[in-house]
């Protein structure tokens, strides 16, 4: 696996519900304002906040003052790890099901 210098594991991060909405919605725009993406959720801003200081330490967000206001962006390259991931148990499992399939042919035979 990809060795993670990350303040947070990037699994952990994205375990949440919240936190993998927040990743949708980034993924879907440009840059957005800590307003506009607290408008998405039935929660208050500083939960919010909380969600993106989350990803932000597992580097999935990049965040940036524009005056008072914090706008956040997505890094999607963390997400890799995730997909590596996922790839060799699919993987393993594609394998698996072969040899099940195979064992099942030699038993009907």
């Amino acid at each position: 696996m990809i060795e993670n210098n990350h303040l947070r594991d990037v699994f952990d991060a994205i375990a949440d519900p919240t936190r993998r909405e927040l990743i949708h919605l980034l993924a879907l725009g440009e840059e957005q304002p800590l307003h506009e993406l607290t408008s998405q959720f039935d929660m208050g801003r500083t939960a919010v906040s909380k969600h993106l200081t989350i990803l932000k330490e597992a580097g999935l967000v990049h965040d940036r003052k524009v005056g008072r206001e914090t706008r956040y962006t997505l890094n999607p390259a963390p997400l890799r790890e995730v997909q590596d991931w996922v790839a060799f148990y699919s993987k393993f499992w594609s394998a698996n099901m072969l040899r099940l399939n195979q064992l099942l042919e030699e038993d009907e035979i």
